[in-house]
């Protein structure tokens, strides 16, 4: 079996800046980290290897920086990083990024499992994964809580929903979005650490992969942002005076000139 778990960089602090010209986020010399997310489906991923044998792969999209991230998810026991980087590649919203990222698995080939994180702490959309599923054309199945069983054939999976959960049967090969309450991530052993220094990371760029140049990065994103700003949160307050029956009529009169205004 082989598993390809999508791994994004994230700014490691809330003090991001933005390029005032393309509107995403500045990267270089920023602390970064392995999204949060991303670490259950790490996780997960190196359980079901552990449990019925699976070569994990772990897959990027970035700067060549991004590499030292891929080396970290193999001191949790990831066997292999491959990190898609190239200048074309930059800027991407969500589904260009999901394209980018589907040449990238069909770059590995021959997979049964994509595991996502359920989103990204610097986007929150949730849209890469099932994005990911259609430009590949696979099925896939958000918010897993929990495998039950898997084999080459089938996965059955428990999702959470607004409702409560779900059973789900898939067929293979499938992409999932995993969320926290699947497991508890480990932490690397030093010997695991010293073995990920030394590991190679493989660079796909745009001429590595058939791709459409007008479907990635800045040209092939349909969204793009136009502005940006630090919400201004204002707090306007106001004292009653009186009895408990005079500020009950002046706070009802209050509410009713602040409704007929809206």
């Amino acid at each position: 079996m082989k598993i390809i778990v999508c791994i994004k960089q994230v700014p490691g602090t809330n003090e991001v800046k933005m390029d005032p010209v393309t509107n995403t986020i500045i990267r270089e010399n920023v602390e970064s980290i392995i999204n949060p997310f991303d670490t259950y489906a790490i996780e997960e991923a190196v359980r079901i290897k552990e449990k019925f044998g699976a070569e994990v792969y772990g897959l990027s999209m970035g700067i060549p920086a991004a590499a030292e991230m891929l080396k970290e998810a193999i001191s949790l026991k990831v066997d292999k990083g491959v990190l898609l980087t190239d200048r074309k590649f930059a800027g991407a919203d969500t589904l260009a990024t999901s394209y980018a990222l589907s040449l990238g698995v069909e770059k590995i080939g021959d997979y049964d499992l994509i595991i996502c994180g359920k989103q990204a702490t610097d986007g929150d959309t949730a849209q890469v994964g099932p994005s990911l599923a259609k430009a590949l054309g696979i099925a896939y199945v958000t918010n897993v809580s929990k495998i039950i069983d898997i084999n080459k054939e089938k996965m059955h999976c428990m999702k959470i929903t607004d409702d409560g959960y779900e059973e789900v049967e898939v067929k293979m090969p499938a992409l999932i979005t995993v969320v926290k309450e699947i497991n508890m991530p480990r932490l690397p052993s030093i010997k695991s650490m010293k073995t990920a220094k030394k590991s190679e990371i493989e660079f796909v760029t745009f001429n590595d992969v058939i791709a459409d140049e007008k479907r990635v990065g800045l040209i092939g994103s349909p969204t793009q942002v136009l502005r940006t700003f630090v919400p201004n949160h204002e707090t306007n307050s106001e004292m009653i005076q009186g009895t408990a029956e005079e500020q009950s009529v002046k706070l009802a009169k209050i509410l009713l000139t602040k409704q007929l205004n809206m």
